[in-house]
């Protein structure tokens, strides 16, 4: 990306609304104001971080809108250049003639993410800080937010650069030795890289061990409600909700497709996905929907194998159960307020949860249960470090494995050069998720799935 031009983008979402919001960046973003912005009280010198009422003028003179405007100096500025931001109203046809206004005057419209890659760029965050602007943007849940936040505070950068600040300095130390290779490394420094390299390895490894629970607050995780046609997923799943979403009627199959619907239990983003009634049919619509259903299997975070109370277990259910084997799965008894036995459960050893979508019986259990297996039984502080993408989990991966076997290297007595070759390798990837080894290729995709505006 450009990152010397002037750009502009709307920086709140598409549609009409009481307040849009124009952000321009860059070296002529002030004059770029001053042009066309005239204040109520014929102010002509703006201070910075001061917002001023007023109207946005046409090249004619003609009045576009009445706005509120600031600008705000580099380099105490979101991008670290000039910014301005113009404040108008909602109609899309305003935001459309000041973005045409000023890009007949030379400034360009913003790429996505172009406003946070500047910041990026310009030191204001580093890359795992930036990711986490777009977390934020699209958390699903207060504790999804709560995270994100912390990131963008620099919560894993700190940790980042303090691994690395402790990496270089025994990559120093080991370099100098490199230079007298008549000189062994002294046994009392050999002890104490090695030592450090555990404890880095230790500490590391918690942060690895947080990725399954970050990932599931940040990203949200399948629940697949499974069972044969009527045993009551449908009411499960309404209930669940809090509202009627799902048809629920006496007639097996009436769920032919896969229902999704999006809800937070116990702080924890899942998305609950109804399906249809795994049997044996004619129907080429419901066997659509079987088919679905059972590769939905394979990528559910957790399954809800759900059995009729009232009803005696039969061979349809003993399918569904071999169905849910080798997946995580609950075993879910229905309408328990029915009060019917269902006989031997012995060949299921899931967590069994009676349930009364009817009378709400064993619904807050089974809640408490779903985001305990979710999270692992793990609660974040407000202090802990938790991976939610990827791209970091895999680099502190690669990273762990230079470290134990630059251990490994360091207690059999290795060359110093394979020593010190582990140890680039290991700063190589912790600079992957701050982004000081990061490919532009890497940044481009990063960015281009920001928002335009952000």
């Amino acid at each position: 990306m450009n990152t010397t031009d002037t750009i502009i983008a709307p920086a709140t979402a598409s549609g009409d609304g009481g307040i849009a919001i124009v952000r321009i960046s860059g070296a002529d973003a002030r004059s770029a104001l001053s042009a066309h912005f005239k204040t109520s009280s014929n102010r002509l010198e703006l201070e910075s971080h001061r917002l001023y009422h007023g109207y946005l003028l046409d090249f004619d003179g003609t009045p576009i809108d009445e706005v509120m405007a600031v600008y705000m100096a580099a380099p105490h500025t979101y991008t670290r250049d000039d910014v301005v931001e113009i404040h108008c109203h909602g109609s899309q046809q305003v935001v459309k003639s000041i973005l045409n206004l000023y890009q007949s005057q030379g400034l360009r419209l913003a790429d996505p993410g172009e406003f946070t890659y500047r910041a990026y760029v310009n030191g204001r965050l580093d890359l795992s800080q930036a990711e986490a602007v777009s977390s934020l943007i699209h958390a699903k849940s207060d504790s999804s937010r709560r995270l994100a936040l912390s990131q963008v505070d620099g919560l894993l950068s700190r940790q980042i650069y303090s691994f690395a600040a402790t990496l270089k300095r025994l990559l120093v130390l080991v370099e100098a030795w490199i230079d007298f290779p008549e000189e062994d490394l002294p046994a009392e420094d050999l002890v104490t890289i090695t030592a450090t390299f555990a404890q880095i390895v230790a500490e590391i490894s918690v942060i690895t061990n947080s990725y399954g629970c970050g990932r599931v607050l940040a990203e949200g995780a399948s629940i697949l409600l499974v069972g044969q046609p009527n045993v009551g997923k449908s009411s499960l799943l309404n209930a669940l909700l809090g509202e009627d979403r799902a048809i629920v009627t006496s007639v097996p199959g009436t769920t032919r497709d896969l229902l999704e619907e999006g809800l937070t239990i116990e702080g924890v983003p899942v998305r609950l996905v109804d399906t249809a009634g795994l049997r044996e049919s004619s129907d080429v619509v419901e066997l659509e929907g079987i088919k679905r259903a059972e590769k939905k299997l394979a990528e559910a975070d957790l399954v809800l194998f759900v059995v009729d109370s009232g009803q005696e277990l039969n061979d349809r259910d003993f399918y569904v159960h071999s169905q849910c084997i080798g997946h995580p799965a609950f075993l879910v008894m229905a309408k328990s307020d029915i009060g019917k036995s269902i006989g031997d459960l012995s060949f299921c050893d899931f967590p069994a949860y009676r349930v009364s979508a009817k009378t709400g019986s064993g619904l807050d259990e089974l809640r408490r249960a779903i985001s305990t297996f979710l999270l692992d039984g793990y609660r974040p502080a407000s202090e802990t470090v938790m991976l939610t993408e990827r791209r970091h989990y895999e680099a502190l991966l690669f990273c762990l494995d230079n470290l134990k076997r630059a251990i490994t290297l360091a207690n059999d007595g290795s060359s110093l050069e394979l020593l010190a070759f582990e140890l680039r390798e290991a700063l190589y990837y912790l600079g992957q998720i701050s982004g000081e080894t990061t490919t532009e290729a890497l940044l481009d995709d990063i960015f281009s799935n920001f928002c335009i505006g952000k």
